[in-house]
């Protein structure tokens, strides 16, 4: 009867993973920003040329494996929007499951339908499961990770180590901070040989099998990386705390800061957060404090129950060598997307802590089917507010239109919209990193590529920038848009090609028929 009852309960918990992750996914977030634009373009590229490649260097460098499945998407599902965010969404989704086997794995079949049920509705990993950026593998790819190794070094099989091994070596084709995990390895050897004292051949050869497994899958990006060492460091230099004046101080206030963003103040982009606040609803917060002080005691406990304070105290090095991804950076603090490798720990802290909430409540017979009820309409509120919070304010925050640049996407729909016989050109007055092959255009032109590469299969767009006016030629019927209004290059163009305006709140085009 529990199992069924444990099993009912696990689908709950993912169909809500699903219904956050997927609903309303083409529309929400609004807009198509510039970066998922850039990974979709080079993801129907690699497709179309079958040239896949484990770093792409564009944008100051991402790791290749989603933009390998964004194609692997394509060739599904076809070229378009969803077809990226999807790809995020079902990730999102398995992170959830790939957490309650974890915790299951460690701890109890409450405490894992719990944390799972927290990161199933949380505002935070909805967000990321959503947007399509390659963030969201970081999570999945740590969680599997160390199941499959907690696994393999409970049960003393190296069928578990080699899979931990994969998911870990594929983890540096995911996100940059990634590459911090591997400071948490150490603590395995420290720590499993003090518990395997009579099993340390065996603890020697999963451990072996794990980390030859993890530099065979991850020798190819490493390769790359000694052949291109610029690319190691480019996206991490120019924000590290060692580039500041002063080094010291600026490290101890992104330790503050970060280690406040969790109940106090989040990332204040509106990409990644609901600006300002904090990365959990406070229940789920002050469940989080008290998971960690129950961690923290748990592991304190060395000598009563190794194991099981092994298995607590890798889950607190988990959380602060991932957190340190965030602290040791100055810019856009505190940031959520480079302590994204946080999340399975945090939501496991919350776990803990609502777990016992629960034990409390038992050792109250008197009072415990009122009070278990109780809990258990606080969990659904919990759900039903972080719902509500993601998809009916934040969705519809005009800060979060233009932080996605639907404005954009606006844009691209529009030039879709026309005859195919009208010439069309865009003016790139719009700044961004620039991107070689799309002849140095700013990134800010990718949304408008994607979409003609969504429909077309090519671009249909000439893309110019404000000083090459004079190449536009306009034999018959077309259309200048510009990526953002700018009343004097209006007038340039105006006083070149007789035309009209087509003005609305997102976008300026100049239209030209030009007579028979």
């Amino acid at each position: 009867m529990a199992k069924k009852r444990n099993v009912l309960l696990l689908i709950i918990v993912l169909l809500t993973a699903g219904i956050f992750r997927i609903w309303k996914l083409e529309n929400i977030p609004p807009g198509l920003y510039p970066d998922v634009a850039l990974n979709g373009t080079e993801a129907f590229l690699s497709l179309k040329n079958r040239d896949y490649k484990v770093f792409y260097s564009e944008n100051y460098g991402r790791e290749g494996l989603m933009i390998w499945l964004i194609a692997i998407s394509f060739s599904i599902f076809g070229v378009s929007l969803w077809s990226i965010k999807i790809v995020a969404a079902f990730i999102g989704i398995l992170t959830v499951f790939a957490l309650y086997l974890l915790v299951k794995e460690l701890f109890s079949e409450r405490t894992a339908i719990l944390s799972a049920f927290f990161m199933a509705t949380s505002f935070w990993h909805t967000l990321l499961s959503r947007i399509g950026f390659r963030v969201i593998l970081l999570p999945f790819f740590l969680t599997l990770s160390f199941y499959f190794l907690f696994k393999a070094l409970k049960e003393k099989r190296l069928f578990y180590s080699f899979f931990a091994g994969v998911f870990f070596g594929l983890g540096f084709y995911t996100y940059t901070s990634f590459r911090m995990a591997v400071l948490i390895l150490p603590f395995f050897l420290l720590l499993w040989p003090l518990y395997e004292k009579k099993e340390k051949i065996n603890f020697v050869k999963i451990f072996l099998c794990f980390l030859i497994t993890t530099f065979i899958f991850a020798l190819p990006i490493g390769i790359y990386f000694l052949k291109n060492p610029n690319d190691f460091i480019s996206r991490a230099t120019p924000v590290t705390v060692f580039s500041a004046k002063n080094p010291s101080k600026e490290f101890l206030k992104s330790l503050i800061v970060h280690l406040g963003m969790f109940n106090f103040y989040g990332d204040p982009n509106w990409r990644h957060n609901f600006s300002k606040h904090p990365m959990l609803f406070w229940p789920v917060g002050i469940l989080f404090l008290i998971g960690i002080f129950r961690m923290i005691k748990n592991s304190l406990k060395f000598s009563l129950n190794p194991k099981f304070s092994i298995y607590n105290l890798q889950f607190l090095i988990w959380f602060l060598v991932m957190l340190l991804a965030g602290i040791l950076t100055i810019e856009g603090i505190p940031h959520s997307l480079r302590v994204a490798g946080t999340i399975p720990p945090v939501f496991v802290f919350a776990g803990m802590g609502a777990d016992l909430i629960f034990e409390e409540i038992e050792k109250r017979k008197r009072y415990f089917p009122l009070l278990k009820n109780v809990g258990i309409l606080i969990l659904i509120l919990i759900a039903i507010f972080e719902f509500y919070r993601y998809f009916f304010i934040w969705a519809n925050k005009p800060e979060v239109k233009s932080e996605f640049t639907e404005e954009l996407l606006k844009m691209g729909n529009y030039l879709n919209s026309l005859p195919e016989n009208v010439e069309r050109y865009v003016i790139v007055n719009r700044g961004g990193m620039k991107i070689s092959w799309a002849n140095n255009l700013p990134i800010s032109s990718q949304p408008i590529m994607f979409l003609e590469f969504s429909k077309y299969g090519k671009l249909k767009s000439n893309y110019l920038l404000p000083e090459d006016l004079e190449k536009i030629k306009i034999e018959k019927e077309g259309v200048i848009l510009f990526l953002t209004k700018d009343e004097k290059l209006l007038e340039i163009v105006r006083e070149k090609f007789p035309g009209k305006l087509i003005e609305n709140e997102y976008f300026w085009a100049w239209y030209v028929v030009k007579p028979n």
